[in-house]
């Protein structure tokens, strides 16, 4: 930790043997200007499948245009905010600049987006699990909650430097309620980052946790133009967080995260016009989902639909493997949960079209007449 800095600065939780990282210099190295270009050792013609030559060039590291869209869209400064590769990277390089291989942790919720621990693990860095707190049995419509008490314990017992917080949740479509959020990351103060992934944010009706920022910089979030969007081939995910800590993380980034056509379609994606497609889908998602949940609720072959804040419905069913197998009889491919943690009758069902969705009523309602 750099003694150096002021308390609560998130930077005093990197990596100590990278306080000096200055990570590599590309090409593209802003404030250089010119009108013949031969620092990078790019062709000077044109690909024959490049017509206007635009790809033989090396794209911008963090593209400005697309960095100040993504920026207004989250509500935060630029400086706050680095794009990459998908959600993904971001999780990578968080867990690469704070965890010291074989020294430090992270801690998940289970069950939870799988690539957390992934990431974690490839970098040889410690997995603590708290389990989330499913109040099924209370019938009470909250549910899969986290256990905020027991994960202050576990972070503050051990050398956890990172907690992971999916909100909503995937697979369990539950949102965490930012003043919990905001508490924990203000326990956590100097000893972890607590990151919010909010993947399905704009399918939720609770705020962004990237509004906490200014009052507990130890909180970061991460957003994607994969879902909502639906941009999930172009891999374009942001991290929000502190400038300081955002600085340190594009040092660790390699040299051109996205590649050029990806930063083009996602500036299209991100005027006002597609922006206003995207908010009309998000409300056909939301009218669906409820009207999905509804359906498989009355069934007889479900145990219970769980309420979602995400566009997809967790679904625990009394004979999951014919619940699995007739969905697939009729062409329909669902997230298979069986193996996660609590939930071996459970099955993921994306919000599809309506006509898709009314297939998977009607395959459920098949199931429900042959038992």
């Amino acid at each position: 930790m750099n003694a150096s800095l002021r308390e609560g600065d998130p930077v005093r939780l990197v990596r100590a043997d990278l306080a000096g990282f200055g990570g590599y210099a590309s090409a593209r190295t802003a404030g250089l200007d010119g009108d013949t270009w031969l620092n990078a050792n790019e062709s000077p013609w044109p690909n024959a499948a490049d017509a206007d030559g635009a790809l033989r060039r090396y794209p911008e590291p963090q593209p400005a245009a697309l960095r100040a869209l993504l920026a207004e869209l989250y509500g935060c400064d630029a400086d706050r905010l680095l794009v990459g590769r998908g959600s993904d990277e971001a999780i990578d390089l968080l867990v690469r600049a704070l965890c010291r291989p074989g020294g430090d942790a992270v801690l998940i919720t289970p069950p939870t987006f799988g690539m957390y621990a992934v990431s974690a693990r490839l970098h040889g860095t410690a997995v603590i699990e708290v389990p989330l707190l499913d109040t099924e049995a209370s019938r009470r419509e909250d549910w899969f909650k986290a256990d905020f008490a027991a994960i202050r314990r576990a972070a503050t017992a051990g050398p956890v430097k990172i907690v992971f917080l999916c909100s909503p949740g995937n697979p369990t479509g539950a949102a965490l309620p930012l003043s919990e959020v905001e508490a924990l990351a203000h326990s956590l103060q100097d000893r972890a980052l607590v990151v919010v992934d909010e993947a399905y944010g704009e399918f939720s009706e609770v705020a962004s946790a990237a509004s906490l920022i200014d009052r507990q910089p130890n909180i970061a979030v991460l957003r994607t133009l994969s879902k909502a969007h639906a941009l999930a081939g172009a891999r374009i995910g942001s991290v929000i967080a502190d400038a300081g800590l955002i600085a340190v993380l594009r040092r660790c980034q390699a040299p051109y995260p996205l590649p050029a056509p990806c930063i083009e379609v996602a500036c299209r994606t991100l005027d006002a016009e597609a922006r206003a497609r995207t908010d009309a889908g998000v409300a056909v998602v939301l009218a669906e989902r409820e009207r999905l949940r509804a359906a498989l609720a009355q069934s007889a072959a479900v145990r219970r639909a769980y309420p979602s804040q995400a566009n997809f419905l967790l679904v625990r069913f009394h004979d999951p493997d014919a619940a699995m197998d007739r969905l697939l009889d009729a062409g329909i491919v669902v997230r298979d949960q069986r193996a996660a943690t609590g939930l071996g009758d459970a099955l993921r069902i994306t919000v599809g079209t309506p006509e898709q969705n009314n297939r998977v009523i009607d395959a459920i309602n098949d199931l429900e007449s042959t038992q």
